[in-house]
């Protein structure tokens, strides 16, 4: 019997993860990449002999990606070496105050103990509780929600009472921590998601939880090796991915549709999975009669994340001093969220994230030189700013903000640069408004109220990435190709219990890598 078809639109993370497990199982799959490189938001940046990730740096949760390659008979480990960072990261505050955060409870008593004494045991309590509810909340990870029926599954009814769905982040972590930046400390996370930890959900706190108990890791390369990896392992298994080829119209059949057409080719299959930005995608490429709940629109009326301000800097120096990963929380935080998310301004005081990756990893920069990440959650792209005009004087605010993590000096050891605002995030990367992390995740935004994995309005569609269930973040994003990847098997009469056999209750032991170890770029670092 002739293999099935599949064309998969978009080779960003949950695209790659998706290929990979369809050509597992016997499709015959080729992927649509609009750019010249594979990786999408999980890319790399190149300039001269510097590297940088375009976005995501974080590595959380490996559990999620090392099933996905169990499945397919490999170790992501061994493909793909690692680091798990201690301390995770640096959090100052624009009020006082510094966190070297670290899964050491007692180290970080210690610290807490410094300038909230009243808190010291509240993590401990906080992480068992979490422990608890993570457990509770992976069914609901793992599933796909098709209908308001799905929330009376005994799974979801059972993770009731640790989900408190009315109260905000901000909120659940103020039942632990009696001072408002160890409160921000542990709710921050909600940023991953381009939401206000004051409006994002409570179940969210797992997000925090995750990376104290589970780690922050650096692959070695940046996290966007996982992607170009992910890219070489499928292409192994017979997928092609054709670069820079943009789907510019569909061929429908009634509700189904049939073939996407790009400029060199027409290619007909028996499914279609979107890893592009649901909003982009879906407005500019399929006819809005086609479209009902989704329709342009009900789109412009939907709530979006913040986007971000970014810089890339090779500089003279090593910042020995300063850690992998710093999180400078401004003075004033909630009046910066505001801003974001309510007022659509830029603020003088921002928040702001710099990653100092050449300390871990010395193969994205030359000898003696660095490549500085730095990153500023901005509103979505508003009418209120117009980045044509805002764009260099934010750079220079944003070099100035650096001086409160010793960064001072920087502007004198800037050889090479680049930077992103939402507006190239939304020409240049067809990401809609430049919401860098795609639809909010209040309530009327999660489970079934969004996208559907097996897309409810187009027969043979379904959806990976941020865009859909269970929502933005690498591990929730690689969930989500799972999610896609079974229903589409299942769908088309083929087996899909390989992916079902790999996970498992037991978490994989990585204590036999190594923390913060500086290495080249095919080493596998273990402890003797």
């Amino acid at each position: 019997m002739a293999k099935r078809q599949v064309v998969i639109v978009g080779a960003g993370p949950g695209g790659l993860a998706t290929a990979m497990q369809l050509a597992h199982a016997g499709c015959d799959v080729t992927i649509l990449e609009r750019r010249d490189h594979v990786g999408g938001r999980t890319s790399a940046i190149e300039i001269g002999d510097y590297r940088f990730d375009c976005g995501p740096t974080f590595f959380l949760y490996p559990r999620v990606l090392s099933e996905i390659f169990r499945s397919l008979g490999r170790q992501l480990m061994g493909d793909i070496p690692m680091v798990r960072l201690d301390p995770q990261y640096r959090l100052t505050f624009g009020e006082g105050g510094q966190l070297d955060c670290t899964p050491d409870m007692d180290e970080m008593d210690r610290q807490i103990a410094k300038f909230a004494p009243n808190d010291v045991g509240a993590l401990r309590r906080y992480m068992d509780d979490n422990r608890v509810k993570l457990e509770k909340f992976r069914p609901i990870l793992e599933t796909p929600f098709s209908s308001i029926a799905d929330l009376m599954r005994p799974s979801l009814l059972g993770a009731a009472k640790h989900l408190h769905p009315f109260r905000s982040l901000g909120d659940e972590l103020g039942r632990y921590f009696s001072d408002p930046r160890l409160v921000i400390s542990f709710a921050f996370q909600s940023k991953y998601l381009g939401m206000s930890p004051f409006q994002c959900p409570s179940l969210f706190s797992i997000l925090s939880f995750l990376e104290y108990e589970h780690g922050v890791w650096h692959p070695i390369g940046g996290c966007n090796r996982v992607s170009e990896k992910m890219a070489e392992i499928a292409e192994s298994m017979g997928v092609k991915i054709r670069l820079s080829e943009s789907v510019d119209s569909v061929e429908m059949n009634g509700k189904r549709l049939t073939a996407l057409k790009t400029d060199r080719a027409t290619y007909k299959a028996d499914a279609f999975v979107v890893n592009a930005d649901f909003a982009d995608w879906m407005s500019k490429t399929i006819p809005n009669k086609s479209r009902r709940r989704w329709s342009d629109a009900k789109l412009a009326e939907k709530k979006y994340s913040c986007s971000t301000f970014m810089l890339y800097l090779g500089v003279d120096g090593v910042y020995e001093e300063l850690p992998h990963h710093n999180i400078h929380i401004s003075s004033d935080y909630e009046r910066n969220l505001d801003e974001i998310e309510r007022q659509h301004v830029l603020s003088d005081d921002p928040s702001f994230y710099v990653q100092n990756a050449s300390v871990t990893d010395t193969t994205l920069a030359p000898e003696g030189q660095s490549a500085i990440y730095v990153l500023v959650p901005v509103t979505h792209q508003h009418p209120n700013v117009d980045w044509s005009v805002e764009s260099d004087r934010f750079r220079e605010l944003t070099l100035d903000k650096l001086s409160a993590i010793g960064l001072g000096d920087i502007r004198d050891r800037i050889r090479v640069e680049h930077r992103i605002t939402p507006a190239d995030w939304e020409s240049k990367y067809a990401i809609y408004r430049g919401a860098t992390f795609n639809l909010a995740h209040n309530l009327g935004q999660m489970l079934h109220k969004r996208p559907h994995n097996r897309f409810e309005e187009l027969d043979g569609v379904y959806l990976v990435g941020g865009g859909t269930h269970p929502g933005s973040g690498l591990p929730v994003i690689y969930e989500s190709s799972r999610i896609s990847s079974r229903l589409l098997l299942r769908d088309l009469g083929l087996d899909a219990s390989f992916i079902d056999d790999a996970c498992t209750n037991q978490e994989e032991d990585y204590s036999d890598y190594e923390t913060n170890t500086p290495c080249g770029p095919r080493e596998v670092v273990r402890s003797p």
